[in-house]
């Protein structure tokens, strides 16, 4: 897998990306709840494809979001369709993007198998995190749909998603992993930067 076959892949598809979503508001709001998402918060959206997540954002009142994807189209789409002053959208590869901002939350929602390295890139994510700040991997299906899931076209875009045991272990030099969870329907691991 590399960055600019992900591009591509993500570009193709979004024209069509909403259109093939499925909202499911109760469980999208569980994994915002895990990831400390509440009014006043600076969020970093990574992965935020054609911004799904942008009105569950604004309704939980948050003060800013720096919503990063790598598909030119993508966030042309997002750009289009979410047009808050509260977000800044930016294209750019986030594991090369330096941080700006000190945020309080960095949410990765069905994006993480897209990166071919979890711990680079968890340690360079922790970097936007304040102390005591909360970064969540989260899917919105669990690891035997989501492999299923990344079995067929993505296939040369992704790499096996990790159990959530795995995922903590990974994320356990930067980060105090504290919540994890998986069952059929939702997946997520959370975890709170270091002093």
């Amino acid at each position: 897998m590399n960055t600019e076959e992900v591009r591509a892949f993500f570009d193709r598809l979004a024209p069509e990306w909403d259109a093939g979503q499925i909202f499911d508001d109760e469980k999208t709001n569980r994994i915002l709840d895990v990831a400390g998402i509440v009014p006043g918060t600076t969020v970093l959206d990574v992965g935020c494809g054609t911004g799904v997540l942008a009105p569950y954002y604004l309704k939980r009142d948050v003060r800013r979001v720096i919503a990063v994807d790598l598909s030119p189209e993508m966030i042309r789409i997002a750009q289009a369709n979410h047009p808050d002053p509260r977000i800044k959208w930016i294209c750019a590869d986030v594991e090369v993007l330096e941080p700006d901002t000190v945020c309080d939350a960095v949410v990765l929602y069905n994006c993480f198998p897209h990166f071919p390295e979890p711990a680079r890139l968890l340690e360079g994510l922790s970097r936007w995190l304040r102390p005591g700040g909360r970064l969540t991997v989260a899917h919105s299906m669990g690891l035997a749909r989501l492999a299923a899931h990344h079995a067929g076209s993505a296939a040369r875009v992704s790499r096996r998603m990790l159990p959530p045991e795995a995922l903590a272990e990974a994320m356990s030099p930067w980060l105090e992993p504290n919540h994890s969870f998986t069952d059929d329907t939702i997946y997520y691991v959370s975890g709170v930067r270091r002093s």
